[in-house]
């Protein structure tokens, strides 16, 4: 029998640790909290981190700073121009991560009982908070569904396409590279919305997700090697992309996974 992963002794989803953060990412992690309560502060009703900075296994200078901003009210356009620009000037102060995103929700929308398999699911199992009231608190663990994979990964079609579009339209090979690293990790994620409906695990990490996938789709395990190559590229440098490949795999990759929903 396969080893079941990513679950507590109960069977629900492990949650993230809330050990130190790690001291490479303490500036990047207070200069957010400044603007949270200067800049942004008025809009923003709590916010998260998430992925390797909130697990603690980020990479200095190779590892992104996602956060979830939960804001007070649906935003405007205004509040959208101001957010972006916010992010930007973090992401330019700060080059020991690669990237910074922002994950803009609103506290009507989150808290709606239809989004509860994806924003509860996600506040509650992958989000450390950071600033403001902790949402995840008011929330109820949850065992490994094809519900909330389906829930966090339903947007991967258009997503794809939209990377693929932006890979094919790009002349920049260093930002192909970063395009194709962004496309691979979402791809890769969203192979768990094919999971077997009676699956008891969970996957944490790329190389969970690509295990659990290829478990069941074995014919598809070079195909999916060939994005993890991508998505996590051994040493320092990224790999050389060839951009008509690359849309073309990644594509057909996307169309198969939409054929097997």
């Amino acid at each position: 029998m396969a080893e079941t992963i990513g679950v507590d002794a109960n069977g629900y989803i492990r949650t993230v640790a809330h050990g130190p953060l790690q001291a490479a990412f303490l500036a990047v992690i207070v200069d957010l909290r400044s603007m949270l309560l200067g800049p942004l502060g008025h809009r923003v009703h709590s916010a998260y981190l998430y992925g390797s900075v909130a697990r603690g296994d980020a990479v200095l200078g190779r590892s992104d700073l996602d956060v979830v901003l939960v804001l007070a009210g649906k935003p405007a356009l205004q509040d959208d121009i101001e957010i972006e620009a916010a992010r930007r000037a973090l992401e330019t102060r700060h080059p020991e991560v690669l990237k910074v995103d922002f994950d803009v929700g609103f506290l009507e929308e989150v808290l709606a009982l239809e989004n509860l398999h994806r924003w509860g699911f996600w506040l509650k199992h992958h989000c450390r908070c950071i600033y403001g009231y902790d949402l995840a608190g008011d929330i109820g663990p949850f065992i490994p569904s094809r519900k909330i994979a389906r829930a966090v990964n339903g947007d991967f079609s258009n997503v794809l396409n939209g990377y693929a579009h932006r890979i094919g339209t790009e002349s920049d090979p260093v930002a192909i590279a970063r395009l194709a690293r962004e496309a691979s990790r979402k791809l890769i994620r969203a192979t768990n919305m094919l999971r077997p409906i009676a699956s008891s695990s969970w996957p944490e990490s790329l190389e969970d997700h690509l295990a659990l996938f290829v478990r069941t789709y074995p014919q598809m395990a070079q195909h999916a090697a060939f994005f993890h190559s991508f998505a996590a590229p051994p040493g320092d440098e990224p790999l050389q992309v060839v951009p008509s490949d690359f849309v073309d795999r990644l594509r057909a990759f996307s169309a198969l996974m939409l054929q097997e929903l």
